[in-house]
């Protein structure tokens, strides 16, 4: 039987970053797939795509439906061509026509995740946002979803024929933008490293760590004993640098985290007037639903519309934060529904 035959009726899909992979398996039924079982990696203890997919097959609630499977569609955190990509944070090569043999599998494509988090927009419920600006939606207008995670995503969706079409960008990988005095020294200050700074380098977790060894470093302050102490058993700096400065524990974590949010915004607001977001802005990926209470505090907003004659244009947009991390995993699974024919 083919892979659209009537006994293939499940779904394989997956959200691979630069730091974690979400793999789901679904129930190809309804309007909506239907997910029956989800696991989360740390791509760190692994060498590969294919091995993590392979794990996951492999596991008890998996392997029973996996003759079932019709599709599996991969977001990926790097630029797609021919079906292959080369995840940008992590060097790993990946092919979708080597891994559908691989691992015996009818079809699986792979996509870019800020092109599956496009896609996963449209899934979310009410609750899966926080509104910064309710602004002045335009229905059918553009659309554009930001996510700093371990790396800057950006998409760009465009109403076509009945539906939203969206197109991925690698725009996180512009050059930075300074927009003060500070962000002048630390565009310098990075430039010493890198040559070109991008906006990457500046606006993502490793981007946070960068801001605030450049605050430590010219001077700007210290960590703290708290900060240094739980720095010794977590993994994630970025992350323990985003809570100390949330919380306010730390001075220098809560500067470090005001620059961070305040590029953020700025980049945010130059990607809207690039597009004429007015169907709304959506900010996803892995930090912002972490700092939601940081971003509706006013540094991300005033940063976003301060662009001169244009304030008031930038007003006029929605912007909301995606408090759904597996936004991108939704999306996947819904190209997965359309490659099998399931939906409708």
């Amino acid at each position: 039987m083919s892979a659209r035959g009537s006994k293939r009726r499940h779904l394989l899909a997956a959200d691979i970053g630069g730091t974690k992979a979400a793999l789901a398996l679904a129930a190809a039924a309804g309007e909506r797939p239907q997910i029956v079982a989800q696991r989360l990696y740390a791509c760190q203890q692994f060498d590969g795509v294919q091995p993590i997919l392979a794990d996951f097959l492999q596991s008890a609630q998996v392997a029973t439906h996996r003759g079932a499977i019709a599709a599996a569609c991969l977001s990926v955190a790097g630029p797609v061509a021919g079906n292959s990509t080369t995840l940008t944070n992590l060097g790993w090569k990946v092919s979708g026509n080597t891994l559908a043999s691989e691992l015996r599998l009818p079809e699986v494509r792979l996509m870019n995740d800020f092109e599956a988090a496009g896609l996963g927009i449209s899934r979310l419920a009410p609750n899966d946002l926080e509104t910064l600006q309710e602004g002045r939606p335009v229905a059918r207008a553009a659309r554009l979803v930001i996510g700093a995670g371990t790396g800057l995503g950006v998409g760009l969706l465009t109403w076509q024929d009945d539906s939203y079409a969206v197109h991925p960008s690698e725009a996180g990988h512009a050059d930075f933008a300074p927009v003060d005095e500070l962000q002048d020294r630390l565009l310098l200050h990075l430039r010493r490293t890198y040559g070109r700074v991008s906006c990457e380098r500046v606006i993502s977790g490793p981007g946070l760590m960068r801001i605030f060894s450049f605050l430590q470093e010219t001077g700007a302050g210290v960590p703290s004993k708290q900060l240094r102490e739980a720095d010794k058993t977590r993994q994630d700096t970025a992350e323990l640098i985003a809570e100390f400065g949330l919380a306010k524990l730390d001075p220098l974590a809560v500067r470090a985290l005001d620059l961070f949010v305040a590029a953020y915004g700025a980049f945010a607001g130059n990607l809207a007037l690039a597009t004429l977001a007015h169907g709304g802005i959506y900010i996803a990926g892995g930090i912002a639903p972490k700092i939601a209470p940081k971003l509706k505090e006013g540094t991300f907003m005033r940063a976003f519309a301060s662009k001169g004659r244009f304030s008031e244009l930038l007003a006029t947009m929605p912007v909301h934060v995606v408090m759904n991390p597996l936004v991108g995993l939704h999306g996947a699974l819904q190209e997965a529904a359309r490659m099998s024919g399931a939906e409708r």
